[in-house]
């Protein structure tokens, strides 16, 4: 058996036309014109390379079956979902059947194939599927207290949703008494800590958790700009609230960092609150600050407030985005994964010879890519205070310190 990969494509299964193909995948910057595929973890370009027979169709068969690629892709084509729903299976193995020596690279060679044998011939079947339509505790607790945010800032918005409700355009924020948490739908929240800190001191100390399938996957990260951006007079907050998101790609115009990221769904962006005051945190008194001519700056409309990765989490690569780190995270099970003994600190790792990943955050990418529902690639991000929390008895006041102390006990 040939070993498959992004790019592998069964007999006779090569498009004719491969920019159509790709376009559903490709809608930013330089990705607009190539005809290949992106393998981001290895910083090159993938072609689409002829295989013998029907390997791949028989691997997404596999895939679908055992419940990692439920949007059934049968395209006998490795794309991007196929390769996002095999590193999903390789973590799988890796964490759930602690079968330590696997990495999750999205390549299948001959030592993820004897783990698709297996789970083949045993009929085995990964417990992901299983929550759908039963979700967890941890996920129903999440989305009620989604339900009570929404009453509450409906009710009592504050200064800057105050504000926010005023406008005509919001783009891809969304209004508190339009937000949707709809349990067919794939929702991240952000939890920001520390509101009131100075960028200066604040580090990656932010919290996310993902719902999705009826499970929710915790990760961290940093909603807020790195200490290299409050050097700025007007670094930029995305405010808090519900946001509307889809797969996209980061750093779309540098052709060797380019990577698959979320994006504004609408181009025109999300709305943003910049540090008016320049005291290099987010507070209201940024709603107040006027230009020369007397005129209020406030929100404002920013396209390239991105989610992102972030490395292992050791720094902060954020420029207002909301980037995620790739050392750890905890599972639908709230038990620590840990990453980082193949997740990168920096683009320098992500290459054939040393063979690293960015972690945790594809975790990410690769459960909102395959959990996705069909011809939908879009996630509803909700972005949050750390006292937010007290809206439900189910989460103490030291939740978001003690998760993430465990995150980061690594």
């Amino acid at each position: 058996m040939a070993t498959l990969y992004l790019g592998s494509c069964d007999t006779g299964k090569r498009p004719n036309n491969r920019k159509t193909y790709l376009k559903p995948y490709h809608m930013d910057g330089l990705l607009l014109d190539k005809v290949s595929f992106r393998d981001d973890d290895r910083t090159k370009w993938r072609s689409f390379r002829n295989v013998d027979g029907n390997e791949v169709l028989m691997l997404q068969q596999f895939l679908f079956d055992a419940g990692f690629m439920p949007r059934n892709d049968f395209s006998g084509i490795f794309g991007y979902v196929t390769q996002a729903a095999v590193r999903l299976f390789q973590e799988y193995v890796r964490t759930v059947e602690n079968v330590s020596t696997m990495v999750p690279d999205g390549i299948v060679g001959a030592g993820t194939m004897k783990h698709i044998m297996r789970w083949k011939n045993n009929g085995i079947t990964s417990v992901w599927s299983q929550f759908k339509t039963n979700p967890t505790p941890q996920y129903i607790n999440w989305i009620n207290l989604l339900n009570k945010a929404k009453q509450h800032y409906a009710l009592n918005p504050g200064p800057i949703l105050s504000e926010f409700n005023t406008l005509g355009k919001t783009y891809s924020s969304i209004k508190p008494h339009d937000w949707d948490f709809s349990t067919d739908k794939i929702h991240l929240i952000g939890v920001r800590r520390n509101q009131n800190e100075s960028t200066t001191k604040r580090k990656n100390d932010d919290l996310f958790f993902l719902l999705i399938n009826g499970m929710v996957f915790t990760f961290w990260g940093s909603t807020d700009p790195s200490v290299t951006m409050a050097q700025r007079q007007d670094e930029a907050f995305l405010i808090e609230g519900q946001h509307l998101y889809r797969f996209g790609w980061h750093k779309i115009t540098n052709e060797r960092k380019i990577y698959r990221a979320l994006k504004p769904k609408n181009p025109k962006g999300v709305m943003i609150l910049r540090d008016w005051d320049n005291n290099n945190s987010l507070t209201n008194n940024d709603l107040k600050v006027v230009d020369n001519q007397g005129r209020t700056k406030g929100l404002q409309v920013n396209p390239s407030i991105n989610i992102h990765w972030t490395g292992v989490g050791s720094s902060n690569f954020s420029a207002g985005c909301q980037v995620i780190a790739g050392k750890s995270y905890l599972n639908h099970n709230n038990k620590l994964q840990n990453c980082s003994g193949f997740a990168s600190t920096s683009y320098s790792g992500l290459t054939t010879s040393k063979k690293k990943t960015k972690g945790a955050y594809n975790m990410f990418t690769d459960l909102v890519l395959c959990y996705a529902p069909p011809n939908i690639s879009e996630l509803y991000y909700t972005l949050g205070r750390e006292e937010s929390l007290d809206l439900s008895s189910e989460f103490g006041s030291d939740f978001a310190s003690k998760t993430l102390t465990k995150l980061q006990s690594i």
